[in-house]
């Protein structure tokens, strides 16, 4: 039933889903009328909170380009690519390809989202070089997927790490919320590993047939590529210019490794496996300028990446616009209040749930949207005697899910594997609506439970 299911979201989407661009375009008009509409806002004012906002990503946008470049460079240093290649050569059968992908992009995600994203695109592009017999549109989506299906329970889930972080900006009235009532509670525990399990069943069930298997065609370059062997080959060759030396001068580079790891060893002994994104970026890294070996090695690897950075580069900006609208129109504040206006002590979790999803197709921010929603949320809370816990869990859990049907933070994957949003977005979709049902279920029952 699924694989006929996912076959029907992918002729639809075939037939009507634009470019990933175009998606964020069409969205920024969407929220642009319901602006108007709703909030009462004219154009010129809407037109003024889309740009104001249109820049707010800046930093945001430069750590996830940074994320995806260093992470490819990490994982295309030659280390690296020998656990993966061994790891990669593991599965030999579709089943078993996708089953060996979700698991390792899960891992990779529990650690960082970063490193999810990225790492595990990487493997399903060498799994499915490997595997002919397995859909390459299928591997690529269910590395995506299986990413996101962990991430309530990851180290680095956004919310959680901020409210126990000292100094944030709801401190005076919730204090410091410990990783216990949140990553470590039940209800993200549960979310993250049953909608794990639920979203490999899913996956091995849309399997296409063997008559319609789109194989891996070798137009995009993974670990094995001729260029980067080549590139491997001259690196090891003695420079004969002074020049030459210094580009691959091992010396060099492991000073300034060093240096990072010294720092790197000072951070963590004063604020524990803390992994923000900055400090996530650094160790990637001096990680890879470590197993690269030298300087013109990992100038080389960083050099292949950057092309896949440019759906980043060029859609977050409008996101941020469209942020910039939700918040400055007060959208935001208008759907999350409306849950609110018809929610209980019991309904609460649920429906805090269900209108983070909704503005998480407007504001996919993690970060910016507990900014704006989470003090709305904390209010009610505990007007309603509901712990603050809850609304932290249920507005990341909510968050998390409707990544599927926004192509956001998809957006490196594509710009690794070389598809286009049409190509995997079926298998996304009933991916969401499975997590949907799960994360439903156990917003509702697990507070009445543990």
């Amino acid at each position: 039933m699924l694989r006929r299911f996912s076959q029907r979201f992918k002729v639809a989407v075939e037939n009507y889903l634009p470019n990933a661009f175009i998606f964020a375009i069409l969205l920024t008009f969407l929220t642009l009328i319901l602006g108007m509409t709703i909030t009462k806002q004219s154009l010129p004012q809407m037109t003024t909170h889309w740009y104001s906002g249109f820049w707010n990503f800046l930093a945001f946008t430069t750590q996830m380009v940074l994320i995806l470049v260093t992470g490819y460079a990490l994982v295309k240093a030659p280390p690296v690519q020998k656990l993966l290649l061994r790891a990669a050569s593991i599965p030999k059968t579709q089943k078993t390809a996708v089953i060996v992908t979700i698991l390792v992009a899960a891992a990779a995600g529990y650690l960082s989202w970063g490193l999810g994203f990225v790492l595990g695109t990487l493997f399903a592009i060498e799994v499915a070089k490997n595997v002919k017999a397995a859909d390459y549109r299928l591997l690529i989506a269910a590395a995506y997927t299986g990413t996101i299906a962990i991430l309530p329970a990851s180290i680095t889930v956004t919310a959680p790490l901020l409210v126990n972080t000292p100094g944030h900006s709801l401190e005076e009235k919730i204090g410091l919320i410990p990783l216990t009532e949140t990553i470590f509670s039940p209800t993200l525990l549960l979310t993250a590993f049953l909608g794990l399990l639920v979203v490999l069943y899913g996956y091995i069930k849309m399997m296409p047939k063997k008559e319609d298997v789109v194989p891996f065609e070798g137009d995009v370059e993974t670990f094995t590529s001729e260029k980067q062997a080549a590139a491997t080959v001259e690196n090891q060759v003695p420079g004969k210019t002074f020049a030459e030396r210094l580009d691959q001068s091992k010396i060099i580079n492991y000073v300034l490794v060093a240096m990072g790891t010294m720092w790197l060893v000072q951070y963590t002994m004063a604020n524990g496996f803390n992994l923000e994104l900055n400090i996530l970026n650094f160790f990637f890294i001096i990680l890879g300028l470590a197993l690269h070996g030298t300087p013109l090695s990992y100038i080389r690897a960083i050099t292949d990446a950057m092309p896949s950075a440019s759906g980043i580069m060029l859609q977050f900006p409008f996101y941020a616009g469209i942020m910039g609208m939700m918040v400055g129109s007060g959208l935001i504040t208008v759907i999350a209040q409306w849950f609110i206006s018809f929610s209980n002590e019991y309904t609460f979790p649920l429906f805090s749930f269900i209108s983070a999803a909704i503005v998480n197709i407007f504001v996919p921010s993690a970060g910016g949207q507990w900014q704006i929603q989470g003090p709305i949320m904390v209010e009610a809370a505990q007007a309603l005697k509901v712990p603050v816990s809850s609304a932290v869990n249920t507005i990341t859990i909510g968050d998390l899910v409707t990544n599927l049907l926004q192509p956001f933070f998809v957006l490196p994957a594509l710009g690794l594997s070389g598809l286009g949003l049409k190509d995997i977005w079926g298998y996304c979709l009933v991916s969401m609506i499975l997590l949907f049902i799960v994360s439903s279920i156990i917003v509702t029952v697990a507070p009445l439970i543990f």
